[in-house]
């Protein structure tokens, strides 16, 4: 098929990649435009603009998916189909009509839960037991089209949301390509979403992501492996803004006070509203990130401070 593909971060390259690699004729890559990057702040192409690069496909990077010139541009290409992962901008009615079988969008999530920016963080967040991926076909609702397939993923207690999201980019990529050969073939048979089960996953904010010490140690391990990499869980300490890696709980200390520090040797723990838990990694402001035991002892900790 003559394929326009939309796609703008790294989870959206081995989707990319898997369809370029099936045969398709991939005509097109449609990413958001160059961004400000690190801290010179350069104009950076997106990862997905990069694996388009070394392939020698052609790139449209419109501000606005409504301006005219793009919606001329890609009825000129005329698709087939358009697969969409994580673009990152709503797509109007008149660029959603111009594929033959319209928009096949990869969602990170098992549909209609996590309908949404960050369905893999909602998951974890909310303690989901198992989550997965989801191809559909766009419509202007938000995650609301008829489902081509899912496959499934559990989450486990470790996972962060780039470890998970990782893994389901990956078999998401496979889910996409068998969609695409169904659409294809003319065998796939999309289905509505129920009417049950529907939630949503907003993006988490960077305020989103300061930790809360007064609440269980279960809600804060999840809480921080939500957050890790991005935006990053973080908490104060005095002045400074402390970024904190994922945590584990310690059911043997409950006698920490919420936001209390216990400095040894080998381990730093913070009281919760419940059990404490053991810091893993911790990067002050302008540092690399350490782990905690060595921290602490750079930053002369003592037991009894309190993290805020």
């Amino acid at each position: 098929m003559r394929i326009v593909f939309a796609g703008t971060p790294s989870p959206a390259v081995p989707s990319l990649r898997a369809i370029i690699d099936a045969g398709h004729e991939v005509v097109a890559v449609v990413t958001r435009p160059d961004a400000p990057t690190g801290r010179g702040r350069r104009l950076a192409p997106s990862d997905v603009a990069v694996v388009a690069a070394e392939h020698g496909i052609p790139m449209l990077k419109p501000v606005k998916a409504s301006d005219p010139d793009f919606i001329r541009e890609l009825q000129d290409l005329a698709p087939d189909a358009c697969p969409v992962v994580a673009y990152g901008a709503l797509l109007p009615a008149p660029v959603l009509e111009i594929p033959v079988h319209g928009w096949i969008n990869l969602h990170f999530s098992l549909l209609p839960a996590w309908r949404g920016a960050a369905p893999v963080q909602h998951a974890i967040l909310h303690g989901d037991d198992i989550t997965g991926a989801t191809t559909f076909r766009l419509d202007e609702g938000m995650d609301t089209g008829p489902v081509f397939g899912t496959v499934v993923q559990p989450v486990r207690p470790t996972d962060t949301s780039g470890i998970l999201l990782d893994e389901l980019a990956v078999i998401g990529a496979e889910l996409l390509v068998r969609t695409l050969a169904a659409v294809e073939s003319g065998e796939a048979a999309p289905l509505a979403q129920p009417s049950d089960g529907v939630s949503y996953a907003p993006k988490i904010t960077t305020d989103d992501a300061r930790i809360s010490w007064d609440r269980p140690a279960l809600a804060v391990d999840r809480h921080i492996r939500t957050c890790t990499p991005a935006p990053g869980a973080w908490t104060n300490r005095v002045d400074e803004r402390l970024k904190i890696g994922p945590v584990a709980i310690d059911s043997t200390t409950v006698d920490l006070a919420p936001g209390q520090l216990q400095v040894g040797k080998r381990e730093v723990l913070v009281g919760t509203a419940t059990s404490a838990v053991v810091l893993s990694t911790v990067r002050a402001p302008g540092k690399r990130e350490m782990p905690a035991a060595d921290w602490a002892r750079g930053a002369q900790l003592s037991t009894g401070e309190i993290l805020t």
